[in-house]
C-alpha cells in the first residue's frame, strides 16, 4: 500500500503521482495507454478502448475542497473524446477519482464553471468548484460508473 500522507508532497509531486495513478486506473480497465513527452495542448495522456476509440485525458489533482480550471483555448467542450480526470486527495486514504466529459461544461452549474472574465486580465476558463455543497454533483462522475459507460460505447 502506498503512503497516503499527501500533505507531505509538494504540488508538482502530487500532480505527477495523480498522472501515474490515472494511467494505472485506465490500464486496470483494459485500456491501452499512450503518453506524450510534452503537455502543450492540455492533454496528459491518451487511452484507447477495445473498440479502437481514443480518449484524450487531462489530469488534475487537488487536496480536499478546492477550485481547478482549464483554459478555454485548450479545453474543447464540443469534443466527445476529451475528459477530465479529477483526483481529490485526503490524507490517510487513496484519492477519490472522477471522470468528467468535456461536454459537461456545455451546461454549467455550481460544480462546473464557465468564466469569461470580460474586461479582466485573466484568460477565459472552465473550472470545477470542489466543495462540500457540490459533492453530490461531483459524485455523479465517480470513475467506476464513467469508465463502464465509455467502455460500452461504440467507436465514434
Amino acid at each position: 500500500m502506498p503512503s497516503t500522507d499527501w500533505s507531505k508532497l509538494n504540488h508538482l509531486q502530487l500532480g505527477r503521482y495523480a498522472e501515474y495513478y490515472a494511467k494505472m486506473e485506465f490500464a486496470s480497465y483494459g485500456f491501452e495507454i499512450y503518453t506524450s513527452e510534452v503537455d502543450d495542448h492540455g492533454i496528459d495522456f491518451i487511452a484507447k478502448n477495445k473498440d479502437g476509440r481514443f480518449f484524450e485525458l487531462q489530469v488534475k489533482a487537488v487536496r480536499q475542497t478546492n477550485y481547478i480550471f482549464m483554459k478555454k483555448d485548450k479545453w474543447n467542450i464540443c469534443d466527445l473524446n476529451t475528459y477530465l480526470i479529477l483526483m481529490v486527495f485526503s490524507d490517510g486514504k487513496l484519492p477519490d477519482v472522477y471522470l468528467i466529459p468535456a461536454t459537461a461544461w456545455k451546461t454549467p452549474n455550481s460544480l462546473l464553471c464557465d468564466k469569461d472574465y470580460d474586461g479582466l486580465k485573466s484568460a477565459p476558463e472552465y473550472g470545477v468548484n470542489i466543495s462540500k455543497k457540490n459533492k453530490p454533483l461531483l459524485d455523479a462522475y465517480k470513475i467506476e460508473a464513467a469508465i463502464k459507460s465509455i467502455k460500452e460505447e461504440l467507436p465514434v
